[in-house]
């Protein structure tokens, strides 16, 4: 009998560049009408143990989990891990590199949008956002907020964006390593929204293999951006290497605002079979 309960396997928290506190994210979720959520903040953990009491008191599923960011020949390919445990200490010990390094970044980024002539300070930044991990995307809603550029989207594509000329690079790993280390912290991992990256489909094809040799168990082919003929192909895919399907909204709060818990846009499907599919392969 299936489970069509709803749920949602991707949800961003302000731990790392999500505008809601792990704990209003529960809240919102609950609202929502969800029965279980995973938490996957960017490259930190620091989230979980809030998202976890929220949970308990809200009669909510918390998964917890990260979302690693990692580099296959000049692509940027994210990665999912659940279920992980945050105290593994290599896995706690690449969480802190990731989160020294991202201080430095923002300051230096900081320095190139003054160079260009916007006024942004990282007392400004700070001050707008005192209890969150600043993230690129705090920067770009800051230059919105104060008139200073029209939407995010222009920060991103012109300033913020890879390969932009105010974007300073972060150290990555590659996907097959990010699989290796989620695995080797007791969790499961699986590809995040494939339909975003721009690699040809042999490319595609040899990163997954790559990937499931490491251990991944999955691909997100129920995603906010897919098109119909995206979610149906990623779905074949999955199938074809013996991969599970999961699904996630990716929601973000107002800095994707298109983007809603569970629904996506609007018509995607999170149920909670999905998630009864990872748990019964981590019970295995």
């Amino acid at each position: 009998m299936t489970d069509t309960r709803i749920a949602d396997m991707h949800v961003h928290s302000s731990a790392s560049d999500g505008t809601f506190s792990p704990s209003a994210l529960l809240a919102e979720a609950k609202k929502a009408g969800l029965c279980a959520m995973a938490l996957t903040d960017h490259d930190t953990m620091d989230g979980i143990a809030e998202a976890v009491a929220a949970a308990e008191d809200l009669g909510i599923e918390l998964v917890p989990g990260v979302e690693f960011s990692t580099e296959y020949k000049d692509c940027e390919i994210h990665v999912l891990g659940y279920y992980l445990s945050e105290e593994y200490p290599p896995l706690r010990a690449k969480l802190e590199e990731f989160r020294d390094f991202r201080s430095t970044r923002n300051v230096r980024m900081v320095e190139r949008l003054q160079e260009e002539g916007f006024s942004i300070t990282m007392e400004d930044l700070t001050r707008r956002a005192p209890d969150s991990v600043l993230t690129r995307a705090h920067i770009a809603r800051f230059l919105c907020e104060t008139g200073q550029v029209p939407d995010i989207k222009t920060v991103f594509s012109e300033y913020i964006g890879e390969h932009c000329r105010c974007y300073i690079e972060r150290p990555k790993i590659s996907p097959k390593e990010a699989v290796i280390l989620i695995r080797e912290a007791g969790g499961l991992a699986v590809l995040a929204h494939p339909v975003l990256y721009k690699l040809s489909e042999a490319d595609l094809k040899q990163v997954i293999q790559e990937m499931k040799e490491a251990g991944m168990c999955g691909i997100e082919a129920v995603y906010s951006e897919n098109s119909k003929e995206d979610e149906i192909y990623f779905r074949q895919m999955a199938d074809s290497f013996g991969l599970l399907v999961t699904g996630g909204s990716d929601f973000h709060g107002t800095n994707k605002p298109d983007i809603k818990l569970s629904v996506g846009k609007g018509d995607l499907k999170i149920t909670y079979d999905m998630l009864s599919a990872l748990k019964d392969l981590r019970n295995k």
